[in-house]
């Protein structure tokens, strides 16, 4: 009796441990396919640079925006410039860059979307990011541009608005209005910039903070595009985000976005899916907790699910189309390497 009793007790721990280890993909499983998957990819990405230094669009040619994201991608990766295999892929891109900052500051090359706030946005935090890796010319070079970067980013929020928008950006350095996504990105850029020692101002950031806090749904815990617009899975990632980085942790706002992201879960049918997997795995690992351990896993499966086996991702749908594989690939990189902890800025 006692050898049957201690026959079903192991059979039963045996079960035990095959039910865990046949969901996606056991801890360490994981692990191993989150560093192939990245491996592929930036090798990937390494040969899609342009001779310019820049990385290509789908539809809308060379962007600093998709450039930037390029540079992080292979900084968060765990590389450097100038040194190992995408040591002069990275100073190359930082290069190209640099090239494209107009007098008033804005990087922002010939090729414009339709809201140049958002590739400056996204290009003066990398800059932020990379400035002390870079050294010699390049470092001053960094500097000095960085400096420019940042005033324009306060002087577009101190463009008049009303109330409703007071503290945001949007589109334009002298838009009249503000939104999530562009003010998100400013906020990331102030905050990487301040972490390195520029002048920012204190109220500044703060009032961005404000006017992210009244974009909170409070009907669905999550955050809206505009003041009247509904929460979406990829709109509270990225409010958790901005907040987050702003040292509102673990906040009334940032859970109650977490709760909405676990009741909704982030699909490849999502509108901006990339856009969603970067913010989303991001935000999360900032709340961390409960909420990133249930989380962390179909993010990153989810994310991986859909990498092409040569190494790229490509977005599917239209509104993210035409940014296209290069930028696809570089915020899933940046999602998937957010546990590495090489960009500062994505550290708890």
């Amino acid at each position: 009796m006692r050898r049957k009793e201690s026959n079903r007790l192991g059979l039963t721990l045996l079960l035990i441990a095959l039910a865990i280890c046949a969901q996606p993909a056991c801890a360490d499983e994981r692990e191993q396919r989150i560093d192939a998957g990245v491996n592929r990819a930036v090798a990937w990405l390494a040969k899609e640079q342009q001779p310019s230094g820049a990385w290509p669009s789908e539809s809308h040619g060379d962007l600093t925006a998709v450039t930037s994201m390029a540079v992080m991608a292979f900084l968060a990766a765990g590389y450097v410039p100038e040194e190992g295999p995408y040591g002069r892929h990275i100073s190359k891109g930082v290069a190209w860059i640099l090239s494209q900052q107009q007098s008033n500051g804005l990087l922002v090359g010939k090729h414009r979307s339709h809201g140049p706030m958002y590739s400056h946005g996204i290009a003066t935090l990398m800059l932020a990011e990379v400035a002390g890796m870079v050294s010699g010319e390049q470092a001053d070079q960094c500097q000095r541009a960085l400096e420019k970067a940042v005033k324009l980013i306060i002087d577009a929020q101190n463009y008049p608005k009303s109330s409703q928008h007071d503290g945001g950006w949007r589109y334009q350095p002298t838009s009249g209005d503000s939104d999530l996504s562009v003010t998100a990105w400013q906020l990331l850029a102030l905050r990487a910039a301040k972490d390195i020692g520029c002048d920012i101002p204190s109220q500044n950031i703060d009032r961005a903070i404000e006017y992210i806090k009244r974009l909170r749904v409070r009907t669905t815990g999550g955050f809206g595009y505009m003041g009247s617009s509904g929460a979406t899975v990829t709109r509270s990632g990225c409010g958790i985000v901005a907040l987050e980085v702003c040292g509102e942790h673990r906040t009334e706002e940032t859970l109650a976005a977490a709760n909405l992201i676990l009741a909704r879960q982030l699909t490849i049918q999502e509108s901006y899916f990339f856009y969603g997997a970067y913010y989303c795995t991001v935000g999360m690992y900032k709340v961390g907790g409960d909420e990133w351990q249930t989380s962390r896993p179909f993010l990153y499966d989810t994310i991986l699910s859909i990498q092409n086996p040569t190494g790229y991702w490509k977005p599917i749908d239209g509104s993210e189309r035409g940014a296209g594989s290069s930028y696809a690939t570089s915020m899933a990189i940046l999602a998937l390497t957010v546990e590495y902890g090489y960009l500062p800025i994505y550290q708890r």
